[in-house]
């Protein structure tokens, strides 16, 4: 007690020296460990956080924005950051009340993050349970969203990836909370633990852990059900069979980043169609290898619904595989100016192409469908993209991990805006979901009867009001039928395709 009475009188003397003043450590060094936490190692990582994080100019935020955000920490959390204090209060109470460091000081910052963090440990039993390197994860992906909402930790890159494509460290389901503020799972991953201890779609999760999800925040409840390391959560389950506990272990799931399906014919190469998971390095030799492998196909549905990406590099040389050495896209970080990205070899197939579109195109995804428009190269079929033209860069940190901000912008090939924006279809699927609606369409386009308004040229119409006149497809059976039938009839009459295209 007396040592933390002479701590505290340290403090308030810093106060009467000068705000922003911040000479003295929080720490004593003969007490390098508190309740579990190496508190000057763990200081020294904030605080190269911080610095690094500065030199990109905090995405155009400031730090206040990064210390505010532990307060995601816990619901009970609000923490204020000013030019001369940094404060925390748990509901009503202030619990932590500390001289701000002087500009530039990250030493100083990274002492007032592990403070609090100590401050939160004392108060969250959810908190206190984490391991040091746990917690660590938890407290980053908290810092990182305050800069960035999609700004995350990345524990180690060669954890993150291997050669057989990406790695998911999980329990294997998805879901969100409900009005209660349970966690409901709408999906789970076959083979997966969650599977294999029988949850289903719909069962409600109202513990994890023994704490009630209503009462875990959102950062909590992502890091029990993943995370950079295999781990193990105990989760109360309501469903139609009764309440159960159920001890789910992550485990690491490998996902291709594209996958082919060669539909032949009996008189052509037939249909190629190929599935892009993630636009990376992988997917781009899987493209390549299949190519080489069907060269007599008469088409190629080019799948991105689900597409994301932010490596440049590999988008530009996807779509070199069917544009060649024409503008990509172009890139603009903050205050820098745009740089273009051209593939550097020809194009491997000049085959008919549909691309399928939604809003889960995001990144440089999104660049590749708008230059596939823009070179004419193929007809575009879905719904809007995400307009979440971002890139991340990456900044890595000396203890192996790395963090990312999605703070590069991308536009197309001509210059045209993607991020906040998208790209839209020629063929609005959502708008004719019939058999009668389809034949009727393709009338019109035999017809030249087919006027559509190409949105993608018009940036005066808001977005928002093109999403809403091609909205999204709720069910993935009715949007799978949509895309098989009308890319089939696109590929398969020419006429059709050279009047789309032309559209």
């Amino acid at each position: 007690m007396m040592r933390m009475l002479i701590k505290f009188t340290m403090f308030f003397a810093l106060i009467g020296a000068g705000c922003g003043a911040h000479a003295e450590s929080l720490f004593f060094e003969d007490e390098p460990v508190q309740d579990g936490i190496r508190v000057f190692d763990v200081s020294k990582n904030f605080a190269e956080i911080y610095e690094k994080l500065n030199d990109i100019n905090w995405a155009g935020k400031n730090i206040n924005i990064a210390i505010e955000s532990l307060e995601n920490l816990n619901k009970s959390a609000h923490v204020a950051a000013t030019d001369e204090r940094v404060v925390l209060v748990w509901q009503d109470d202030i619990i932590a009340n500390y001289p701000r460091p002087a500009v530039a000081d990250w030493n100083g910052f990274g002492e007032i993050t592990t403070a609090l963090i100590l401050k939160l440990r004392g108060v969250d039993p959810y908190l206190r349970g984490l391991s040091e390197n746990a917690m660590y994860q938890v407290v980053v992906d908290s810092l990182m969203q305050g800069i960035d909402e999609q700004g995350r930790y990345i524990y180690s890159r060669d954890a993150e990836i291997t050669e057989d494509g990406r790695i998911l460290t999980s329990v294997g389901l998805e879901g969100g909370r409900d009005n209660r503020g349970n966690f409901r799972v709408t999906g789970v991953f076959k083979g997966a633990p969650a599977d294999v201890a029988g949850i289903r779609a719909n069962d409600l999760i109202t513990k994890i852990n023994g704490v009630a999800v209503a009462n875990m925040s959102d950062v909590q409840i992502a890091a029990a059900m993943s995370g950079f390391n295999s781990g193990t959560s105990k989760v109360h389950v309501l469903s139609e069979r009764g309440g159960r506990d159920v001890v789910l272990r992550r485990a690491t799931v490998v996902l291709a980043d594209a996958d082919i399906i060669h539909r032949s014919a009996q008189d052509t190469g037939g249909i190629l169609e190929i599935i892009v998971h993630k636009l990376s390095d992988n997917s781009v030799a899987i493209i390549n290898e299949a190519l080489a492998k069907y060269p007599d196909i008469t088409g190629i549905i080019l799948d991105l619904r689900a597409a994301t990406g932010d490596d440049e590099r590999a988008a530009a040389k996807l779509a070199g595989l069917f544009i060649g050495q024409k503008p990509v896209m172009r890139i603009q970080e903050t205050a820098m100016e745009e740089v273009e990205v051209v593939p550097g070899g020809d194009a491997i197939t000049n085959v008919p192409m549909v691309v399928v579109m939604s809003n889960m195109t995001r990144g440089t995804a999104e660049a590749l469908v708008a230059a596939i428009y823009e070179n004419e190269r193929g007809v575009l079929i879905g719904t809007p993209t995400a307009g979440n033209a971002r890139i991340a860069s990456r900044i890595n940190l000396s203890n192996g991990g790395a963090l990312e901000l999605l703070n590069k912008s991308i536009k197309t090939g001509n210059g045209r805006k993607l991020d906040g924006r998208g790209v839209f279809p020629i063929v609005c699927l959502s708008n004719i979901r019939s058999s009668q609606q389809q034949n009727a369409f393709f009338l019109n386009v035999l017809n030249n009867d087919f006027h559509a308004q190409d949105f993608n040229k018009d940036v005066t119409v808001n977005p928002d009001v093109i999403r809403k006149g091609c909205p999204v497809i709720v069910s993935g059976a009715d949007e799978d039928a949509l895309v098989a039938a009308v890319a089939a009839k696109i590929l398969t009459d020419t006429k059709v395709y050279n009047r789309l295209v032309a559209e």
